[in-house]
């Protein structure tokens, strides 16, 4: 059984079937999946699940907030490519949103 963080995770039943497999997961893949999702709540692409588009400044304040908070305390621990990514994409969510604020 792995045990970690305090709590100990049982296997229930079989072995789930092999799909297809995921993405890698990494800084910068999970720092895009925010982005994506600022994109999709400040209306500039559509949402993947309905094919729609909104907006939605709350949210997309949560995420820029969320991306920003993430840019403090990883400072010092991310390499050049990774630190001028977040930094990018937080400064092009933060334009996006000031547009749709009018």
């Amino acid at each position: 059984m792995p045990q970690g963080n305090g709590f100990t995770m049982e296997k229930d039943g079989p072995e789930p079937a092999a799909g297809p497999s995921m993405p890698k997961i990494d800084f910068s893949s999970f720092i895009l999946s925010l982005y994506s999702s600022g994109l999709v709540q400040l209306g500039k692409v559509e949402d993947p699940s309905t094919g729609a588009t909104h907006v939605d400044l709350d949210m997309a304040k949560h995420s820029i907030d969320m991306i920003a908070m993430l840019v403090e305390k990883t400072k010092g621990n991310l390499n050049e490519d990774e630190e001028n990514l977040v930094k990018a994409l937080l400064s092009e969510l933060r334009m996006a949103y000031v547009e749709a604020l009018g």
